[in-house]
């Protein structure tokens, strides 16, 4: 499928079938998807928990106003994302870079990062959300559906899968098989309405 077509028919499936399951080949293929979007200084701080775990999928269900993806799509991943990563070995995301580039890169990250809380945050959204909607769209190039869910206790849900204390919850992607097509769209803004030329 190219690309204007998996964004055209991109979807959030509600219901998903149960009985079908995943490879652990096509699992791995969307993670590998996902890890090409695109991260500032190359970060690459996301991370992809795969929930398998039958029960502990029921447990996240059961903080998620029991919405049926959690237990029922194939595939259950929890974006997360490490808020030090900018500190963590930060050579590692410019190895094949030029050494000059590098020497130059490398206080500039700690500048941007070191001491401030609300930057590291708001990075890593934005680096969980490219990284959700690559891996939905590759999603719907394999020919899978999904769904993106914030709709869950995020405390609750970090609990149930020990996420370490300096990382956070971002959102939840469900993929899957669809038992029923997509409903209609809810109705999408005229252009002229969000686009805007050259400010407000």
């Amino acid at each position: 499928m190219d690309v204007v077509s998996a964004i055209e028919n991109r979807r959030s499936v509600k219901r998903f079938d149960p009985s079908h399951s995943m490879s652990r080949e096509e699992e791995t293929r969307l993670i590998q998807l996902a890890m090409l979007s695109p991260t500032a200084f190359n970060l690459q701080h996301w991370r992809f928990v795969v929930v398998r775990d039958r029960g502990l999928r029921q447990k996240i269900r059961a903080v998620a106003w029991n919405q049926a993806q959690f237990t029922d799509a194939a595939m259950l991943v929890v974006l997360c994302a490490d808020l030090r990563a900018w500190a963590r070995k930060p050579e590692r995301y410019c190895i094949n870079m030029p050494p000059e580039t590098r020497e130059k890169l490398l206080p500039v990250i700690r500048g941007y990062y070191e001491d401030n809380e609300a930057v590291q945050r708001d990075e890593v959204m934005r680096s969980c959300g490219i990284a959700a909607q690559t891996l939905m769209l590759a999603a719907q190039g394999m020919g899978y559906d999904s769904c993106p869910m914030t709709g869950f206790d995020f405390e609750a849900v970090a609990r149930f899968i020990n996420l370490p204390p300096d990382h956070v919850i971002t959102l939840c992607v469900a993929v899957g098989r669809p038992l029923e097509p997509a409903r209609p769209r809810g109705g999408q803004l005229p252009l002229d309405e969000v686009m805007i030329i050259d400010g407000f």
